[in-house]
C-alpha cells in the first residue's frame, strides 16, 4: 500500500502545480477547471442569499463571488499540496496517517513544528517547505495584475456613464449626445473603448476571474458598457453612415473579437462567421422605438427605420449572442437590449438627472421585451 500512496501524493501534486501554472504564470488564457468549478459552485451558493430580492439582492450577493473565487484558489492548492504531501511522506516513512500529515503541514506551511532527523524524508520536508510560500508568493504576485487591469476597466466604465446613463444603452448614448451637442466627441469614445475592449479581450480570456469581478455601483457593468457602446456604433453607421466616423467601425470589430475571445476562454459555443441577415433576439419594434427616440433627440438619420435595421441588424447579429450568453452568466445588469438572465428581471432603462437645464427636453424610453 505504501507505493499506491507515493504514486497518488504525486499524481496529485503534478495536477495541483499543473493547475497553477495553468491559472497563475501562463500567459495564454487556458482553461483553469479549478475556476470554474470554484466560480459554479460560489455563484449558485451565493444565489442562496437573495432568492427573493430582485437585481438589487442578486449584486450585493454576487460582489463576494470574485474574492471567494480568489480564496477558494488559494485553499485548494494549499489542500492539494498537503493531501500529496501527506501521502508522500506515508510512503516513505514509518509514519501513520496522523503524523504523516502532521509533518506535511508543518513543512508546507515553514511552522517546523514536527520533524527529525530522518534523512529519508528531508528532500520531500524541503519540498513541501519551499511549496507553501511559492503558492502564497505567486497569489499574491497575481492580485496586483488583476487589479490593474480592473482599475484600467472600470475607469472608462465610469467616464461611460455621464454618457450612457446608468445601466449603459446605446440609443442613450446617442441622444444624449446630441442633446447636448457633444456629438463631436464620439470618436473619442469609440477610440477609448476600441482600446478598452482590446485590453479586456486580452485580460479578462487570460485571468477569467476578472469577468467575475462586479463595479463599484450596481447598476454599472463592464459587459452591459460594452454592449451599449457597440450598439451606439452600429445605430450610427445603419442610420448614418455618410458622417458616421470610421472609429465606429473599429470599435465594432475590436468588441465582438474581445467578446469572442472570452468566451473561448469559458468554453461558451459562438458561431465565429454568422450569416449578415442572421436572426437577432432584439425585434425590429424594439429598434423602431429607439430611433424615434434618437428623432426626438435630434439625431440626423440618413436612411429610414426600414432600410437602416438590415444593416443594424448586420452588425449586431456578430455580437449579440455571445453578449447575451456573457450578461447571463455574469448576472449583469438587466439594461435594455442585453438579454434575459436566470433571475426574475424585467429590462431596466438608464437613470437620467431628475434636473434640466431650462428647455432641454429628455425623449422617453421605448419599452423592451
Amino acid at each position: 500500500m505504501d507505493w499506491i500512496s507515493g504514486v497518488a501524493g504525486g499524481l496529485l501534486l503534478a495536477v495541483m502545480f499543473f493547475s497553477v501554472l495553468r491559472t497563475l504564470v501562463v500567459p495564454r488564457g487556458l482553461y483553469s477547471a479549478l475556476v470554474f468549478r470554484l466560480w459554479w459552485f460560489l455563484r449558485r451558493l451565493l444565489r442562496l442569499f437573495a432568492p427573493h430580492g430582485g437585481y438589487d439582492a442578486i449584486d450585493r450577493a454576487q460582489t463576494w463571488l470574485a474574492p471567494l473565487i480568489l480564496i477558494g484558489m488559494l485553499a485548494t492548492w494549499l489542500g492539494g499540496a498537503l493531501v500529496g504531501y501527506g501521502l508522500l511522506f506515508h510512503a516513505v516513512s514509518g509514519l501513520d496517517w496522523g503524523n504523516s500529515f502532521r509533518e506535511a503541514g508543518s513543512s508546507l506551511l515553514t511552522l517546523g513544528f514536527a520533524g527529525g532527523a530522518r534523512l529519508r524524508l528531508s528532500v520531500v520536508d524541503f519540498l513541501a517547505a519551499a511549496t507553501g510560500p511559492v503558492l502564497i508568493a505567486l497569489q499574491i504576485a497575481y492580485l496586483p495584475t488583476l487589479y490593474a487591469a480592473y482599475n484600467r476597466r472600470e475607469l472608462e466604465v465610469t467616464l461611460l456613464q455621464s454618457r450612457a446613463g446608468e445601466p449603459a444603452w446605446g440609443p442613450e448614448i446617442l441622444a444624449r449626445q446630441w442633446l447636448v451637442d457633444t456629438e463631436t466627441a464620439l470618436p473619442e469614445l469609440y477610440r477609448a473603448w476600441e482600446r478598452l475592449a482590446s485590453d479586456m479581450g486580452e485580460s479578462h480570456s487570460t485571468y477569467p476571474v476578472l469577468i467575475a469581478f462586479r463595479s463599484p455601483r450596481p447598476y454599472r457593468h463592464w459587459l452591459v458598457g460594452l454592449v451599449a457602446v457597440m450598439d451606439a456604433a452600429a445605430m450610427q453607421l445603419a442610420l448614418n453612415p455618410r458622417l458616421a466616423p470610421p472609429e465606429a467601425r473599429l470599435v465594432l470589430r475590436a468588441g465582438f473579437t474581445a467578446l469572442r475571445d472570452i468566451a473561448r476562454s469559458v468554453r461558451l459555443p459562438f458561431d465565429p462567421d454568422p450569416a449578415p441577415d442572421g436572426a437577432v433576439q432584439l425585434t425590429y419594434a424594439e429598434f423602431d422605438a429607439a430611433v424615434a427616440m434618437l428623432a426626438a433627440a435630434g439625431f440626423p438619420a440618413e436612411r429610414p427605420t426600414a432600410e437602416a435595421w438590415p444593416h443594424f441588424r448586420g452588425w449586431r447579429v456578430n455580437y449579440e449572442a455571445t453578449a447575451y450568453a456573457l450578461c447571463r452568466r455574469c448576472d449583469a445588469v438587466p439594461a435594455l437590449w442585453t438579454g434575459p438572465r436566470d433571475f426574475d428581471s424585467a429590462p431596466i432603462p438608464p437613470r437620467r438627472p431628475a434636473d434640466r437645464r431650462p428647455g432641454e427636453g429628455r425623449p422617453g424610453v421605448p419599452p423592451s421585451g
